[in-house]
């Protein structure tokens, strides 16, 4: 099934509506019926001000990059990326043509034991 995979770079400490960007996105996600959204938390990296920042425990806290993901259709990444624009935010975001599928090996026929 040809879908979009949508994903968003959010700072961990930038806001929406007092709660963290990141679940902001899933929240309303969900609410305008996404079938699933992920976020996940960056190792390291680095943006546009090429300062290198690390999941140390000196590191200052909030400076990492969540990614928050979602596999839906054009038209649904469309209308989250419209709802998005409605707020006072800026986020980078990256859209990328996906092939999803599921491996589901556990609903076929049962598997035949040793023969008696």
């Amino acid at each position: 099934m040809d879908k979009v995979f949508l994903r968003f770079y959010v700072h961990e400490q930038h806001r929406l509506h007092w709660k963290p960007l990141w679940e902001w996105l899933l929240e309303e996600g969900n609410r305008m019926g996404v079938a699933g959204g992920s976020a996940f938390r960056a190792m390291a990296g680095f943006g546009q001000h090429r300062v290198l920042h690390e999941d140390r425990f000196f590191e200052l806290q909030g400076s990492l990059a969540i990614e928050v993901e979602f596999i839906v259709s054009e038209n649904d990444a469309q209308r989250l990326l419209e709802r998005l624009s409605r707020e006072k935010v800026r986020v980078c975001y990256a859209m990328i043509p996906a092939r999803f599928g599921v491996i589901d090996t556990l609903d076929g026929p049962p598997a035949q034991g040793p023969a008696a």
